[in-house]
Formats: structure tokens, C-alpha cells, sequence
């Protein structure tokens, strides 16, 4: 009896094996994206966060000077603008976007970037990643 003959599924593990080492190198290379993804929401956060802080430290002065001082600084749309410009400016940070809104005691920066993570091409399909960051901020007097 031929050798073939006695052992028909010989050889068959090879595209097996390929199908496996593709596999395998997709999530890898899927972890190595979502980790790149992850620290550039990390990075839109942190610059958000920093613009809040600097915004809710950004009082109305002429505000202040007319009403006084109660529980919290004054804030108003105009001077919480300013200030996260100043505050983007001075770090060197580039947003696409963003915004600010108060209430008068609480601001809220909502911030966004695009941009690009490692093998993009591959699971975004060239496309930059979009990231968002929203972050508050209020500034006691007390």
C-alpha cells in the first residue's frame, strides 16, 4: 500500500498554521492600535483638563468688583474662552476644537483631535481616529 494511501491528511496543517499566525499577528497588531488609541484619549483628556482648571481660575473681574465674592468666582463665557485659549496657546497643545460653557460658577471644556494611531490603515482604513474629552471645573473661594 502506498504511503499517501495510508496517510490522506498529510501536509494539511500548513494552511492551518498560517491561519493561525494571521490571527495571531491581527491582535497584535489590533492591541498595538487600541493601546495607541487609548493614550491619545489619555493625552485630548489631559489637555482638556488643564484647560478647565485654567478657565474656572479665569474670574470676570469687573463681576467681582460690582457684585463681590460669595461662595464661588464668577465666571462668564467670554473670560472661560479667553483663558482655555490662553491656556492651548501657551502649552503648545493642537485641538481641531473645542468649547466652553458656564453657568456662572462651573465651567465645562468639551475638546476634540483627530488623529492618527499605529496600523490606522489597517482597521480604520486610512481614516484618522476622532478623540473627544469633556471635562468641569470650579473654583471655590472658600
Amino acid at each position: 500500500m502506498d504511503r499517501w494511501e495510508q496517510e490522506p491528511e498529510r501536509g494539511s496543517t500548513l494552511p492551518f498554521v498560517l491561519v493561525c499566525w494571521l490571527v495571531a499577528a491581527l491582535m497584535a497588531f489590533g492591541a498595538i492600535c487600541a493601546s495607541d488609541a487609548f493614550l491619545a484619549q489619555q493625552e485630548v483628556q489631559s489637555v482638556c483638563d488643564g484647560a478647565a482648571v485654567a478657565a474656572a481660575n479665569q474670574t470676570d473681574e469687573g463681576l467681582v468688583y460690582r457684585a463681590g465674592v460669595g461662595d464661588e468666582l464668577p465666571l462668564t463665557a467670554a473670560s472661560t474662552a479667553a483663558a482655555v485659549a490662553d491656556e492651548l496657546a501657551d502649552g503648545g497643545q493642537a485641538l481641531d476644537a473645542w468649547s466652553t460653557e458656564t453657568d456662572g460658577a462651573e465651567v465645562t471644556v468639551r475638546c476634540s483631535r483627530s488623529v492618527e494611531v499605529a496600523f490606522g490603515w489597517l482597521f480604520l482604513g486610512g481614516q484618522p481616529l476622532e478623540r473627544t474629552a469633556v471635562a468641569s471645573a470650579r473654583a471655590p473661594t472658600g
